[in-house]
Parts: C-alpha cells; structure tokens; sequence
C-alpha cells in the first residue's frame, strides 16, 4: 500500500493570476503513470506540499475527467499559500490526495442543480460547473449564485457572463459592497433568489462562510427546499486529511455523517435541521 502521508511530485504546467491574491496552478504529475492513474470527484481536494515549507489543503477545480491537468485556485493568506503564490511554470511541488467525499452527482441527475457559493467558495463547485456542462443532456436547468464582500473579490468575471449565456443556465452574482462599475446586486447573497428562478426540487450545494451558509439554509426551508437537498461543503482546520489526527472532525452534529474528511471542498454533508 502506498505511504498515504507521502506527497508525489507535480510539476507547475501553467500560472493563472486570478485577483491580487488569488492564482491557479495548473498541475501535472512527473510520473505518466501516476497520472493515468490519478483520479478525484468533482468537490474533493489535495494536500498540496511547498518543499520545505508545509502542505495545505486546496480545491480541486478542473473536470474529473481531465486527464491532463490538476487544476487548483488558491488565496495567498499564509505562509505556504504565499510560497505557492511565488511559484513559475515548470516548478515542482508535492502532491497528496484526493480527500474528501465530492458532490452528490449522481443523486443530481435529472435534477434542477443550485451552486450557491460564497467568497472563494466559488472554487469548490467550479468542477461541478465544469462536469455538468459537458454533460448537459443529465441534468435540468442549472443556477449559479456567488457572493462576496467586495466587488474586487469576485473572479472569474468573464466566465460567469459565458456562464449565464449558456441554455439553462442563470447566474447571479451579490456584493456587500460594489465598486465601480459593478454588474451584480448589493447586499448578501440571498438576496439574489428573488432575483432567479428554480424549482424548489433542485438540490443544492453550498460552499463559503458558515454564518452565510447558515441564513442561505435558513431561507431555502422557508422556500419550500426540503433539508435532504441541501449539500455543505464544511471547511476546519486540516492537518493529516484522512481523518487520523482528528482536527478535521465536525463534532457531533445531528445530520451530519461523521467521522470524515471536512476539507475546503471535501465535506459535503446533508442539512436535515
């Protein structure tokens, strides 16, 4: 069995400089073999290892069936975010994973499918988005909702207006505060489902700030979405990623399947209160 906390080396394919703080690093592993053979869910997430410096936990964002690349967005914040914020093409980096539990796809089939993100939380669901779209003919009409805190957190902007001109799909976008020139609403992001349509049979999934989560879930009930269609990506702190230190653990929620893997993208879990 291979060493689980032992990281395989990728290499650096291609930078992508998002926002001021934010970039994607597009990955490869050195090794074909480990590359034909690697493979992940859309939601699930890497421990991604700064040689010398420590290992974080990222989402993965690219299609599950790209074999090509490992795509991952990142906000420097700390000290191994910013090394990674440092990195060129052809830098080499380790690599750990997948962990986590992904999005329920499968039960999406056939189904209206809400993406309802906040801040980088937007980054766990783009492979969703990614999968979805070049399998349409599964799934109903899809709505992307985004918010964030300021109009200069928003990435992505040119691909959430190709987004929104796709057939079925709608998407809307809210800011606590608007800069200029901005195209979205003011306010939180439930303000936006006013704003869009959806069948209350849709299922959910959420991924941002809990307190943001929380009025969202809160709201959704009230509109008529039952509490086993609403998926959460829960993020704590992430030290070993497969459960044995157990710094990822929830707690004991009621409704939510423990033990597991929270991670950034990797902990969906359903709501039932």
């Amino acid at each position: 069995m291979p060493d689980p906390y032992l990281p395989h080396e990728v290499e650096v394919l291609e930078r992508i400089q998002e926002s001021p703080t934010i970039f994607t690093l597009r990955l490869a592993f050195t090794d074909p073999e480990m590359q034909a053979r690697y493979c992940f869910q859309a939601g699930q997430f890497n421990m991604v290892y700064l040689y010398g410096v420590g290992e974080v936990p990222i989402s993965i964002i690219s299609d599950p069936e790209d074999a090509h690349r490992i795509d991952h967005t990142i906000r420097a914040v700390g000290r191994v975010t910013q090394g990674l914020a440092r990195l060129e093409k052809g830098a080499r980096l380790g690599l750990r994973g997948p962990y986590g539990r992904g999005w329920p796809l499968k039960q999406a089939e056939g189904r209206d499918i809400v993406l309802l993100t906040g801040g980088l939380g937007c980054a766990p669901v783009v492979s969703v988005i990614h999968y979805v779209l070049r399998r349409r003919e599964r799934f109903g009409r899809l709505t992307i909702l985004q918010g964030v805190k300021h109009t200069d957190d928003l990435i992505w902007r040119d691909q959430y207006e190709t987004w929104n001109r796709l057939p079925d799909v709608q998407v809307g976008l809210a800011a606590d505060v608007a800069g200029p020139g901005w195209f979205g609403q003011v306010g939180p992001v439930t303000i936006l489902f006013d704003r869009v349509q959806f069948d209350p049979g849709a299922l959910v999934m959420m991924c941002g700030p809990e307190p943001m989560m929380r009025a969202s879930v809160q709201e959704l009930l009230r509109r008529g979405v039952v509490g086993e269609d609403l998926w959460l990506s829960m993020e704590r702190s992430m030290h070993c990623a497969i459960g044995h230190c157990g710094h990822c653990q929830m707690g004991g929620w009621p409704g939510l399947p423990l033990p597991g893997n929270p991670g950034p993208a990797g902990r969906a879990g359903v709501l039932t209160s």
